[in-house]
């Protein structure tokens, strides 16, 4: 399910709530537990699910984004409820005393599970890579990859086509906007400094302090973003909500056609020669390894090793631990 709730939440959520169902589910089947139902606290299906909806809009969707209540049914001792954004309509679960929440469908244990999409066996091998990571600059998950991508193109860059791109809509209010420019005029016009400024950046997101630390050329760089805004209406855009993709989200249409192209729809999308490609855990140097699989014949730096930990979700320096979710709809 492609959602625009915030995935970090939803995967610590999704974890608990699988055990929470599990427990309940086999508990449910316990006279001793239906006799007690009563109590402990249990809620009704819809104040359940009332209850999860308040939290939901409050805490996990994004600014100005609310999620309508739609049917709610007991399902393996939960309450199975609908929510609706928009057009699109999706599952959720919530424990019977309105305390764990859990979201999209249930995984049915007893199904073999769907194939993984995007794996690095699927990506074809070439004399020069071509690598695009598609990212919202604000997105917490975008951050983390470009904090991946950047040792992996520091080592690779004279050996490959690297390259940020960013996801034709934005999710994070007008600085994602105003960000997302500065990025693509940089590498456009001074593209040997974009690594110092995205370093500095990942790590501080002060965007007038790195610009003075990487050197830019700020004349350079006002002229790129004043052309770019007028070819692709971006601000003017911005400001009319009636254009806003699914009425909810200011486009960004710098790099459309690639988007169409690979068919992205979220922050972070990783393309290797023309290959969505997953890459789990996101640490530099599996980044690294997956990249140098592309190649016919891999060139000595692919030797090198490179950090094995996860990077860490959002700005800020060091590791992490998640090595999944992202920002989209």
């Amino acid at each position: 399910m492609k959602t625009i709730v915030k995935k970090s939440i939803l995967i610590v959520v999704f974890a608990v709530g699988l055990f929470a169902a599990g427990t309940i589910f086999y508990a449910s089947k316990s006279p001793c537990f239906r006799s007690a139902e009563k109590k402990v606290g249990i809620l009704s299906s819809q104040q359940a699910a009332e209850k999860a909806m308040n939290y939901i809009n409050q805490n996990l969707l994004q600014k100005g984004v609310t999620a309508s209540l739609g049917d709610v049914v007991e399902e393996n001792g939960l309450y199975k409820f609908h929510l609706k954004m928009g057009e699109r309509e999706f599952a959720s679960y919530v424990t019977k005393d309105g305390k764990i929440l859990f979201p999209e469908e249930g995984i049915n244990l007893e199904s073999a599970p769907a194939p993984a999409q995007g794996e690095e066996t699927d990506i074809s091998k070439s004399d020069k890579p071509d690598v695009k990571l598609f990212v919202m600059s604000y997105c917490p998950y975008g951050l983390q990859a470009q904090k991946m991508f950047l040792p992996v193109y520091n080592l690779l860059k004279n050996k490959t086509t690297m390259g940020v791109y960013f996801v034709d809509y934005a999710m994070h209010e007008k600085k994602e906007i105003d960000e997302n420019l500065n990025q693509y005029c940089i590498q456009k016009n001074e593209k040997e400094k974009y690594s110092n400024y995205l370093s500095c950046f990942v790590a501080s997101g002060d965007s007038e302090k790195c610009l003075s630390q990487a050197n830019v050329d700020k004349i350079k760089l006002s002229s790129c973003i004043s052309e770019t805004d007028a070819k692709y209406k971006i601000y003017s855009n911005y400001n009319d909500k009636s254009t806003w993709q699914n009425g909810q989200f200011p486009k960004f249409d710098v790099n459309t056609d690639l988007n169409t192209q690979y068919g992205v729809q979220g922050s972070p999308t990783i393309v290797i020669n023309d290959k969505i490609v997953n890459i789990s855990p996101r640490s530099s140097e599996k980044f690294k390894e997956v990249v140098c699989g592309a190649f016919n014949f891999q060139p000595e730096e692919c030797s090198q090793t490179l950090s094995n930990d996860a990077t860490s979700v959002g700005i800020g320096e060091g590791s992490g631990s998640s090595s999944g979710g992202g920002c989209g709809q």
